[in-house]
């Protein structure tokens, strides 16, 4: 299993400025992009972290996630989410060969955590030996800053400002209280071995 982003998100897509405030810098000085930099990656770092703990796509991207076998007969929990559309499933067998499956034959079941990919009849195509499965997806809350929830907002910028003040390297890899309080409602809770 490997999910692979296909898009980044770009810079201009990144608060820096709202970053900037939040952090206090001061402005109005010929230099004030000095520090874009560090900005940007801490914010994408704290983007990763928060992503990675709740299982959220934070901005809109596009991804591809191979499987070899199905979790289901008629249908398959996608990784993350958001996801607002299904963009293609293909069936690649060992040799490389790619089976297009029609797009038909499957839709989209939105939901909050565990959103599927579903047969509109039957079953999932057969996933040959030694094959797989590559399922392309867009995911994210949406292209904008102003698209992601407000409580995940302030985590992304409480943990980036963690991470721009101790460049050096945090001490642990655990979250402060105040990360874990914001996100912990969009964490993703797996019964049956996350099958569903």
């Amino acid at each position: 299993m490997m999910l692979i982003e296909q898009t980044t998100i770009p810079t201009l897509s990144l608060p820096l400025a709202a970053f900037r405030d939040h952090l206090r810098l001061g402005t109005g000085f010929a230099d004030d992009a000095v520090q874009d930099g560090v900005l940007e990656r801490a914010l994408r770092a704290a983007l990763v972290m928060i992503e990675t703990r709740t299982g959220k796509v934070l901005l809109q991207r596009d991804f591809i996630w191979r499987i070899s076998g199905w979790r289901g007969q008629d249908c398959q929990a996608l990784p993350v989410a958001p996801v607002s559309a299904l963009i293609s499933v293909q069936i690649v067998d060992r040799v490389g060969d790619v089976l297009v499956i029609d797009p038909s034959r499957y839709r989209l079941k939105e939901d909050d955590f565990r959103p599927q990919l579903v047969t509109t009849g039957g079953r999932l195509p057969s996933i040959p030996a030694a094959g797989e499965a590559e399922i392309g997806f867009q995911a994210g809350f949406g292209a904008t800053w102003g698209d992601v929830p407000a409580d995940l907002a302030q985590a992304v910028f409480m943990l980036a400002a963690r991470l721009y003040e101790n460049r050096d390297g945090m001490d642990d890899s655990s979250l402060p209280g105040s990360v874990e309080g914001l996100i912990a409602r969009y964490r993703t809770v797996r019964t049956l071995g996350g099958a569903t």
